[in-house]
Formats: C-alpha cells, structure tokens, sequence
C-alpha cells in the first residue's frame, strides 16, 4: 500500500485447476474480464509435473510453483509480494485442508463449493475466517446475474409482499448413465466417490446452488426440512435425484428438486418466488429475462439491458440489451464484488454491507449444513430436521 492509500495489482494463487480440469480455467477467465487480479503463483495438481506444465502454459515464474498447497501457503505468507488471496478449485474432500492453511496464514481466499464435506470443518474455517478478518469467498456463480439481484433487490423492498411459496429445481441428464465408470470422464469419476465429494453426490454438487440461490434471493432462512435422496441408476453409490420440502423461518414453505438423471435437461436451475401481491420467476437458461406478475396488473417479462433495473444490479449488467451475458460473466460478478472489497479492505477502509456482495463463508456454512440434513432427513426416512 502507498502512502497515499492507493492499492496496488491484486494477486492471486491457485490450488486446483491443472490438466483437464473445468473449473478452475473457469474461475481464471472470469478473474481476467475485469482484469481484477493476476494470477502469480499456484499449486495445480497433486502431481508436480502437472504444475509445472500448467504454470508454464500460463507464463509463471517457476519458483512459484509448488508441490503443495501447505508449501505455497508458507511461502506466499512469508513473501513481501505474496498473494493477496487464494483461489480454491480443487475437489471438495481437499477444500477444507487447503482453506484452512492460507487462512491460518492470514490470506484471503475463493473456495468453490460446496465449502467442505463435514458440517464441523466448515464451522472451523467460519470461525477462523472471522477471527482473522479475512474476506472468504464461496464460488456459487448464479448468484452473479444481473437479473437476480434485480429480483434480489425487488423482494427485499417487498415488492412481491409477504412471501408465502418457493419452488426452485436444478435439473441436468448428464449422469443418466453410470459415466463416472467409463474410466475416462474424470469429472464423473471423482463427483461420485464418495472419499472426494462427500456424503452427497447430486445435494452436494448442485442442490446446494438451490439452497444458496433462494437464500440470496429472498432471504429467507430454513427452519426444518424433509428430504428424500434417491439413487436411480444401478450400482451408484450416492444420490442423483433429491426431492426436499422445506419450512422457512416465519410463514413460508418451499419445494425443491435436484436430478442429475434428468433427460432433457442440460443445466436447468430455476426458481419461482410467490409473495402476497407478486412472484417472480427466474431461469439459469435464459439468464437475461425475469418473469414478474402483480396482482390485477400484466405480467410482464423485464429484459437485462432494455429495461432499467435497480442500481445495484445494474451495475453487474456489461454488455447492451440483445447481447447474451452468461456464466462466465455471472462469474466475473462474484469477482468484481470480492475484488473490490478486498481493495477497499486492503487501502484500511472499512466495509459496509454493500461491499460485501458475494457469497461469504457464511452461505458456505448454511449449504453444507444443507447437505448434512438432507442426507440425515433422507436416512431417517425422509423424516422432518430442524435445520
């Protein structure tokens, strides 16, 4: 930092992400539409040679290059040039150990969700997080279209009225078929064993982006719910399709489904927000466009870009009407927010809830202790828990 207060480039290393991986080329191209933060150092695979070869793909300086996350977390701490934060893109069983070692360095970090597989470990990086004053970023992209925090913003000024109902899906097909056996789909493969992505394959992978996206959007807090998780197809060991009944804290009730055997279906999140005098409605598919209806008005259909937004969302919005903004923009968003945020912290300003719009450690937390109910409700034979 300057005398003046003015922050310098941002920079960043990342665990995760090396050969064939999905994520975490997503997470540098979002990281790169603003040109936010550089990415400087990294930690690729669990095996050295892959990390070399995707370190010097993407141009590093070889010496930040590491075989481990525990080393690059001690040696980055302990650089006068060191990274400003760590983006965490590796499969969810390792999340929780590389977190929690830059953390406990006092690094900022981006982890993709779900946060962790044991309720008690993402309490831990929770806890830690807010002793140390670290900003904790948790990746659930969605949340980043303009048009949901237009919706977002709508329903906090109760322009819908007293919410009474949501219904909120996430379908896809893409493991309609035992895939993650065919010894080449590496995705598949690790999202269905158990010892990587936990005690929930479909919940974790994307019920959790249900439960993240009616949290942000409305607000509303789950007070008890009744899960059911099946497994569909043969020889699969955990859930690929979940349906969940939830009552939120105050009058409102919710349903929601998660498949991943849905055929048909590619990446179908939806949600739909009924309140006393309006519902909006909302699909990942056509991200652009949302639905509102008022009572003895017309619906209508608000398009990202033509029609005037609230200020905030219309901040996110990049591009004019016509033009498709999508995922990776979505992404670009929760960066923009965090990024800004850790500027700001960085120049010693102090930060308003504005500041802080991103998914925090907090919705990490409250999405694992979704996955921890559903799959205790689900055991018990889809018997009510409190959340």
């Amino acid at each position: 930092m300057t005398q003046s207060g003015a922050v310098g480039p941002l920079r960043y290393g990342m665990v995760g992400g090396g050969p064939g991986a999905f994520i975490g080329d997503v997470h540098r191209r979002a990281i790169a539409l603003d040109g936010s933060a550089g990415l400087v150092a990294g930690s690729f695979s669990r095996t050295y040679e892959n990390t070399l070869a995707t370190g010097r793909a993407l141009g590093l300086d070889s010496s930040r290059l590491y075989r481990s996350f525990e080393e690059m977390a001690e040696a980055e701490a302990g650089r006068r040039d060191g990274i400003d934060f760590a983006v965490i893109v590796t499969p969810n069983g390792s999340h929780y150990a590389a977190a929690k070692a830059f953390v406990s360095r006092g690094i900022h970090v981006v982890c993709d969700k779900p946060l962790t597989i044991e309720l008690a470990e993402a309490e831990e990086l929770a806890a830690l997080a807010r002793r140390k004053d670290l900003l904790f970023c948790v990746t659930y992209t969605y949340t980043g279209y303009p048009a949901v925090k237009h919706a977002r913003e709508m329903i906090a000024r109760g322009d819908l009225g007293e919410l009474r109902f949501v219904n909120a899906e996430y379908a896809q097909e893409w493991l309609a078929t035992p895939l993650e056996r065919d010894g080449v789909h590496k995705q598949a493969a690790w999202r269905a064993d158990p010892k990587e992505t936990g005690k929930a394959l479909c919940v974790g992978d994307i019920g959790t982006h249900v439960e993240n996206m009616v949290r942000t959007l409305t607000g509303l807090r789950i007070k008890r719910l009744c899960a059911r998780l099946d497994t569909l197809v043969p020889g699969r060991t955990l859930d690929d399709n979940a349906s969940i009944l939830v009552d939120y804290e105050g009058n409102a009730r919710g349903l929601y489904w998660a498949s991943q055997v849905a055929i048909g279906y590619d990446n179908g999140l939806r949600v739909r927000v009924v309140g006393s005098t309006g519902s909006i409605a909302w699909s990942q598919e056509d991200p652009d466009h949302l639905a509102v209806s008022r009572l003895d008005e017309p619906s209508e259909i608000l398009s990202r870009g033509r029609d005037r937004f609230y200020p905030l969302a219309q901040g996110y919005s990049r591009v004019p009407a016509g033009h498709p903004e999508g995922y990776f923009e979505a992404f670009a968003n929760i960066y923009k927010a965090f990024t800004a945020a850790l500027r700001k912290k960085k120049s010693g300003a102090a930060l308003s809830p504005a500041d802080l719009d991103f998914p925090g450690v907090e919705d990490g937390l409250s999405g694992v202790r979704f996955i921890d109910r559903c799959v205790e409700s689900s055991r018990k034979g889809s018997a009510w828990v409190e959340f």
